[in-house]
């Protein structure tokens, strides 16, 4: 079916050129009247401009299985940027559960450390007299951590069933625009929804992660230039060895460092993707949106 502005101009210039065809037909006194001469010629060039606008308009006609074949190429693009997520979502669900191994080996120096540091008023602002801070950040850190592993997985099976049913789809053949229309709603209410969802879990790992970085970078500074401090946190641990715990310490801070490098990085690929494709998204709905209007057929679809 046409578009129903097209059809409209379609209409209005046909009924505009058989008027002019009809004016033109109208019989006049013989060719010795200028006027008569100008007025059939003025017609004619109007039936002429009328027949191109007519052609123009005609060609510039869409049906809702050419918007359907354009949206099925566009959902291939969606895909391709789904499949590149996919690829670092192994290692973003390996990342989150070795934070929250580690993060519970963390929350001793963290908590110790922050309480020394009131005492040895040698750690800056903002750690210094944060130990109920940082007593909080450690187990609100393994809630973050928590809800980021069963986002990812509940995405890892909703991308999943959507390339599945974007592999299904043929762009050569046009796709069939219900079929089409179903897969742009899917993409748009669940796909979408749990693809912002791993976004703004990863985020808040990123931010953990730097959190515990930066605190366990300065703490390890200060462990091995101010004794003072050192002594405070020492006996706050409830250790002996002095040997093992700073070596400790010194190794989760480059283990960390490292591996929250590799993570970035990995992230921002994803968040890279996660930009382009909610937008072309959008643009999956108000094409959809416009072939429901224009096809009767598929104005039965759920929304």
């Amino acid at each position: 079916m046409k578009i129903r502005s097209t059809i409209l101009l379609s209409v209005l210039a046909t009924s505009l050129l058989a008027g002019a065809v009809q004016a033109a037909d109208v019989s006049f006194p013989p060719a010795a009247d200028p006027q008569t001469q100008d007025r059939i010629q003025a017609l004619s060039r109007e039936n002429l401009l009328l027949q191109e606008k007519l052609k123009l308009l005609e060609s510039c006609s869409i049906s809702s299985t050419d918007l359907a074949a354009r949206n099925c190429k566009r959902i291939k693009e969606v895909a391709a940027d789904i499949r590149r997520q996919r690829q670092g979502m192994a290692d973003f669900e390996g990342y989150v559960k070795w934070m929250s191994e580690n993060v519970a080996g963390y929350a001793k120096y963290i908590s110790a450390g922050s309480v020394a540091a009131g005492f040895a008023k040698v750690l800056p602002i903002p750690y210094a007299g944060q130990a109920s801070v940082m007593t909080k950040f450690v187990s609100n850190a393994a809630v973050s951590l928590s809800s980021a592993s069963v986002a990812i997985n509940k995405y890892l099976a909703t991308s999943q069933q959507f390339l599945t049913r974007a592999d299904a789809l043929d762009p050569a053949k046009g796709g069939s625009p219900a079929e089409v229309s179903e897969l742009v709603r899917f993409a748009d209410q669940d796909l979408l929804k749990g693809m912002l969802e791993v976004q703004e879990r990863l985020t808040s790992t990123s931010e953990l992660t730097a959190s515990s970085l930066s605190f366990l970078e300065t703490l390890n500074h200060y462990v091995g230039s101010t004794d003072q401090y050192w002594q405070k946190t020492k006996s706050l641990l409830k250790s002996g060895d002095d040997k093992k715990e700073k070596g400790f310490l010194a190794e989760s801070t480059t283990s960390l460092r490292n591996r929250a490098q590799a993570f970035n990085g990995k992230f921002k690929v994803f968040d890279d993707t996660v930009k382009r494709a909610a937008p072309m998204i959008k643009s999956l709905v108000a094409y959809d949106e416009l072939i429901r209007d224009i096809d009767p057929r598929l104005a039965h679809l759920s929304p």
